[in-house]
């Protein structure tokens, strides 16, 4: 009986230590690769603070390898000691980053309004287009991703052109909105799968329409992959630079091309790129923060494969 009860005891520690050494080795790969993501947001952060010899010997960290200075932001007009005073290059920034906030928010919730109701016609009734069927349709819209950008710059040029959409806000999220309609529509078609057939059918024989169901049922229940939806179209059209630099000039010059401006015939001022390419990004990471619960569900209910 003995021999039995110490035989139970060395298992249980056995176990125990295996369990702990699994936790211990999965924790440290998450912890390894938690600091390679959040290195190159640290970079940018701690570069904004450096002078040029800094940057140049690569030193990283703050009052230890240098001294942080304010040169980057107040390049910008957005160091303590400018944040008073008029700053046409703020003025500037202000209005590239409005531009960049007004396309890409319009385009994405354009994108997963329209992406939605696609879904939901895809996932719920048969269709017919000569030989597409529900599957080609689907992958039709997913085949809009293979072309690479350069192959749609000429005629969008030319079509912008004659329309008179050039360095306009309302051509950009046009263009944004068909780039990412098609993310959408995947996404939302896997999430609106995954909701069973019978709440529909309930409420239609409660007397509700096809449109009344789809509104008061369905969207409440695949709110969290819409929201996966807007903010990875977010991410697609906020970080847009191509087309962005094509299709603008001055009036609807959007975040990434001022970003990717700061060079000059004297080089690459990194101090004022780091600076503004932290301010372009906070708003995203802000949003991602304060959504992350429903990014979680939207993952967890299938709408992200």
């Amino acid at each position: 009986m003995s021999e039995q009860i110490f035989h139970d005891s060395t298992s249980d520690r056995t176990y125990r230590a295996r369990r702990i050494s699994g936790r211990i080795v999965i924790y440290g790969i998450l912890i390894v690769w938690a600091i390679i993501s959040i290195f190159p947001i640290f970079w940018t952060i701690t570069t904004s603070f450096k002078m040029a010899p800094d940057v140049m010997k690569g030193n990283m960290v703050p009052w230890w390898d240098y001294t942080p200075k304010w040169l980057g932001w107040r390049s910008l007009g957005l160091s303590p000691d400018t944040i008073g005073n008029e700053s046409t290059v703020r003025e500037e920034f202000l209005k590239r980053f409005w531009n960049s906030a007004v396309v890409a928010v319009s385009s994405s919730l354009i994108a997963v309004a329209l992406g939605s109701m696609a879904a939901y016609g895809l996932s719920r009734f048969s269709y017919r287009f000569g030989f597409m069927r529900n599957s080609d349709i689907s992958f039709f819209f997913l085949s809009q991703l293979i072309l690479p950008p350069v192959v749609l710059a000429l005629p969008f040029l030319v079509l912008y052109k004659s329309l008179g959409m050039l360095d306009t806000r309302i051509g950009l999220i046009l263009l944004y909105t068909l780039t990412v309609l098609p993310i959408v529509i995947w996404i939302m078609r896997d999430q609106f799968g995954s909701i069973p057939t019978e709440l529909e059918e309930a409420a239609l024989v409660d007397g509700l329409s096809i449109w009344g169901a789809f509104l008061t049922i369905i969207l409440p229940i695949a709110a969290p992959g819409m929201v996966a939806s807007f903010i990875l179209s977010l991410v697609l059209t906020w970080n847009e630079y191509f087309f962005a630099a094509l299709l603008t000039s001055s009036h609807a010059k959007t975040l990434p091309v001022m970003v990717a401006s700061q060079t000059g015939s004297q080089g690459i001022s990194w101090w004022s790129m780091a600076a503004l390419s932290f301010a372009a990004i906070l708003p995203l990471i802000v949003i991602g923060v304060l959504l992350e619960r429903f990014i979680i569900k939207g993952m967890a209910a299938g709408a992200v494969k």
